[in-house]
């Protein structure tokens, strides 16, 4: 009895799990539903206007978490980082070298995510007209990520370590990093080269 008792138990105890075991539900399986309605479906609108408006959508990340400060919040810190007037004029040019080119390539990337889009959506994509559009991403977004890491840089060689590291500081960046200290680099005395301010 007391072995028949253990495998009835045994048995129901499988059974049961087999019925609470996890499902993929309705919306585990339908991942984009909804995105088929957006005018350009690999993109979504917010991405579009960060892209027209040259914002860094995340294209920076590589500099801004390792103690290269981006133009934009510099500029928004400016009181914070005690920012002489020559400093902050050449953090204003470098920005508005940024975001000029930033809004040139983002408004070609737009295009050329519309068109692939297009073309799908006719389903007149050809391989060769694949491989060409595919290529043509990729060279704008380089380029795009690049105008965004260049300006990072720039403003490396513009601030004096001590700002740098009160930059970080304001903005939250205060985890372990094995990577070069904030003044790497750059004269203690705060005089920076011009050429490497991105033009």
């Amino acid at each position: 009895m007391t072995a028949m008792a253990l495998m009835v138990a045994l048995t129901a105890g499988c059974a049961g799990g087999q019925v609470s075991s996890p499902t993929k539900s309705a919306t585990q399986a339908q991942p984009y539903a909804g995105l088929e309605n957006r005018p350009i479906r690999a993109l979504a609108p917010e991405r579009v206007e960060d892209l027209l408006a040259g914002r860094g959508a995340g294209y920076a990340l590589a500099a801004e978490l390792n103690h290269y400060p981006g133009p934009t919040h510099v500029l928004e810190l400016a009181s914070e980082l005690q920012l002489r007037s020559d400093e902050e004029q050449r953090v204003h040019e470098v920005f508005s070298a940024m975001q000029r080119d930033a809004q040139q390539y983002g408004k070609q990337l737009v295009g050329l995510e519309a068109e692939l889009d297009q073309d799908f959506g006719r389903g007149a994509i050809t391989q060769a007209e694949l491989s060409r559009l595919v290529g043509e991403i990729a060279t704008v977004e380089g380029r795009l990520r690049n105008t965004h890491l260049a300006a990072h840089l720039g403003i490396k060689g513009i601030l004096t370590p001590e700002q740098v590291s009160r930059y970080d500081q304001i903005r939250g960046y205060t985890g372990d990093n094995s990577g070069p200290a904030a003044g790497h680099n750059i004269p203690a005395t705060g005089q920076h080269s011009e050429n490497s301010i991105m033009h």
